[in-house]
């Protein structure tokens, strides 16, 4: 009787062990390659590849964001994350831990059976062109604002079913960005007149019947059309709450004034939802950067490459003199930037393929 009684005990411990193993995974769903297309086609759908930088830059799907799950600073990373995700990885293992993470914290996570490998043997195509993803502030509801490094200084950012382009550039010294493979732009924003930054068949191409075009001066004289900015301006972006300032951008180097006069080119600082984005356009480390400090700046894009805007030394003042929370730098060309995240703690510095 006792054995029996002991028997059964046994048996529903172990069920209940078993169901409880279940529940733990119950908002994990492992899908096959065709599920897991159709899934993260949908709008806003967080795409996450889990694997490295290296393995990231070397192709990965569009649209993914790039978060190392084996990185000491993944946990931070996804602690805003929330509502349904998709995660993959080379094989399905490291995705299965950051979906396992991402379950503790409310999220349901679709996870690719197979990873990147069995993407790539059924045929589905991969990119290298390199995303982030961040979130606006809590009280803007945590909404998710993609960058896509495009070229150069070329970059898209999708938030809020707009779609905003910076420097659209199609073709530099042979390497090429198909804008006919994109979204419309809602919003074109350029910062100078140079080619590799004011390119006016890109721009044309992008353009649809409520494209806002946002440029200086002298792109506007160029164009034919849009809306000309000059430092210290500001202005609603396609009458909403996201807005967009005007900031200088200039050389202070002597002997290389002439490439950026001061005054005549601008930086911006767009902020979506209450997420506050610097792009300084091309210049050096100018005085007027520490004025931006106070302004908390979330995400800023620095260039670097001299003689044109900064050298490395220069950027690592521009960025303790902004601090932002993250930084990308970009327009580096062949400049070596590789120590850049050493030399600034304290800053998430994240170096991306722009060249």
């Amino acid at each position: 009787m006792i054995k029996q009684f002991m028997a059964t005990l046994m048996a529903a411990l172990m069920a209940a062990g078993c169901g409880n193993a279940q529940n733990k995974h119950e908002s994990i769903k492992t899908v096959g390659v065709e599920e897991f297309a159709e899934i993260t086609a949908q709008n806003n759908m967080r795409l996450i590849d889990v694997r490295t930088a290296k393995e990231y830059a070397e192709g990965h799907l569009a649209g993914a964001d790039n978060i190392d799950v084996k990185a000491s600073d993944f946990a931070r990373r996804i602690t805003n994350i929330r509502d349904t995700v998709a995660v993959y990885c080379r094989s399905g293992r490291r995705s299965m831990m950051a979906a396992e993470q991402l379950a503790k914290q409310g999220c349901t996570v679709y996870n690719l059976d197979g990873g990147i490998l069995a993407w790539q043997k059924a045929g589905k195509p991969t990119t290298t062109v390199e995303s982030d993803v961040f979130l606006t502030p809590p009280v803007y509801g945590c909404e998710p604002v993609k960058f896509h490094a495009l070229m150069h200084s070329s970059i898209r950012i999708e938030h809020d079913g707009m779609n905003i382009y910076v420097d659209p550039c199609s073709n530099l010294h042979g390497r090429t960005v198909d804008y006919s493979t994109m979204p419309k732009a809602d919003i074109i924003i350029v910062t100078h007149e140079h080619f590799d930054h004011y390119d006016s068949a890109a721009i044309a191409l992008l353009t649809k019947e409520n494209t806002q075009l946002i440029m200086n001066q002298r792109c506007v004289e160029l164009y034919g059309g849009g809306t000309a900015m000059k430092n210290g301006d500001k202005m609603e972006l396609r009458g909403r709450k996201d807005s967009i300032f005007a900031v200088p951008a200039y050389n202070t180097t002597e002997g290389r004034q002439q490439f950026h006069p001061k005054g005549r080119d601008n930086g911006y600082i767009l902020i979506l939802d209450g997420l506050r984005i610097y792009i300084a356009g091309d210049t050096e480390d100018i005085p007027e950067m520490a004025d931006l400090r106070d302004s908390g700046i979330d995400v800023a894009f620095l260039p670097c490459n001299q003689p044109y805007t900064m050298t490395p030394e220069q950027l690592v003042h521009a960025a303790k003199m902004v601090h932002p929370k993250v930084l990308f730098p970009y327009h580096y060309g062949e400049t070596d930037i590789s120590a850049l995240p050493t030399q600034l703690p304290g800053i998430d510095v994240r170096i991306r393929h722009y060249e």
